[in-house]
């Protein structure tokens, strides 16, 4: 009698195959989903992996099975979140007019990511301050972003209103202006001040747009 696999078990075991990778992939984002979670409630430095496998339901073996340093977790949740809600294209404001419109629509854009995503990144971005995981992360994943962007929008701006659209770009400057004008009246409002900051100074172009 022959020991070799029928054609019937061979046909079996791609579907087992299949069926355990699905489960696996399965298991990975309940735990980013968990992390990221934990993370835009408490923030990533209070987070441990206790909390995350309670309330993704696996035990901690598992847990590590598919991310087995803190590095291999936070680049996961943050790609997934940034997946979901990209931050907005700095190099789509090359499309609107430098100076004031520029300022205004990227300022704009930004605000309104903020404002979708207050409760990720406010925790995110206040331990960034601290925690160096953190830090790192957010250096590899929004600062490029956010750098592209003062670059573009401050290329007819004067020095000290370069410094002001680098305040303006702030999380917390949204959060204290855009909870309570909106994000549209905030930007407005920021795009004013720095427009204004260098007065006489100021690129003719940047000034004529303040409206």
């Amino acid at each position: 009698m022959s020991n070799e696999p029928s054609k019937c078990q061979e046909s079996r075991r791609p579907y087992r195959l299949g069926k355990r990778a699905k489960s696996r992939e399965e298991t990975r984002k309940r735990i980013v989903e968990a992390a990221i979670d934990l993370h835009g409630s408490i923030g990533p430095a209070r987070t441990t992996v206790a909390q995350i496998a309670e309330r993704a339901g696996v035990q901690r073996h598992t847990y590590y099975a598919h991310f087995p340093t803190e590095w291999d977790l936070f680049l996961a949740c943050s790609g997934t979140s940034l997946a979901r809600d990209p931050l907005p294209d700095p190099e789509a404001l090359r499309g609107v007019p430098a100076g004031g419109e520029r300022v205004l629509a990227g300022l704009t854009r930004l605000y309104e990511w903020f404002a979708r995503n207050e409760q990720l990144a406010g925790c995110v971005l206040r331990d960034a301050e601290h925690h160096e995981l953190t830090q790192q992360i957010t250096a590899l994943r929004m600062t490029p972003s956010f750098e592209a962007a003062a670059a573009i929008m401050s290329e007819t701006l004067g020095p000290r209103a370069g410094s002001l659209l680098a305040v303006a770009l702030a999380f917390p400057t949204w959060r204290t202006l855009g909870q309570m004008l909106g994000c549209a009246e905030a930007a407005e409002l920021m795009r004013d001040a720095i427009l204004g900051v260098d007065g006489d100074e100021a690129e003719p172009a940047a000034r004529s747009r303040i409206t």
